[in-house]
């Protein structure tokens, strides 16, 4: 029995998926996405210590909401439109309601969007079928 030489790693996020190095259409990379984060969280607790004096669970509920909302009218979270992404499904078509409210549910609980592919897809996109791209 001969063993199976492991497959040499892709030079770029997406390169396996059939897509750019860069630019648009390009895999969306971690600085971005931490960004888009940090934006979107801002306005969660923003909109918390507006309306509800700061409360820690209506925070994650607006921050999963708003993630959920947007990603279904715009593909895309606000954090994700500022800094010019957008997320696709992987099997082409319309993103549909489903895959954002799995998405944002899994983004909620942390752990899955921390553990990411070669594609730098983590768990939750992974979980919806989707990749979250550059415009």
């Amino acid at each position: 029995m001969t063993a199976i030489p492991a497959s040499t790693p892709p030079d770029w996020p997406g390169q396996r998926l059939g897509l750019p190095e860069t630019g648009p259409r390009s895999v969306a990379r971690l600085g971005r996405r931490f960004g888009a984060l940090a934006i979107d969280w801002g306005i969660a607790v923003a909109l918390s210590a507006a309306f509800f004096a700061y409360d820690s669970l209506v925070t994650l509920l607006l921050f999963v909401g708003l993630q959920a909302l947007f990603t279904v009218v715009i593909n895309a979270s606000i954090g994700h439109a500022v800094l010019g992404m957008r997320v696709v499904p992987m099997a082409g078509g319309m993103l549909g309601v489903w895959r954002p409210i799995v998405r944002a549910l899994l983004i909620a609980l942390v752990i899955p969007a921390l553990l990411f592919d070669e594609n730098q897809r983590g768990l939750h996109d992974r979980a919806a079928g989707t990749v979250l791209l550059r415009r």
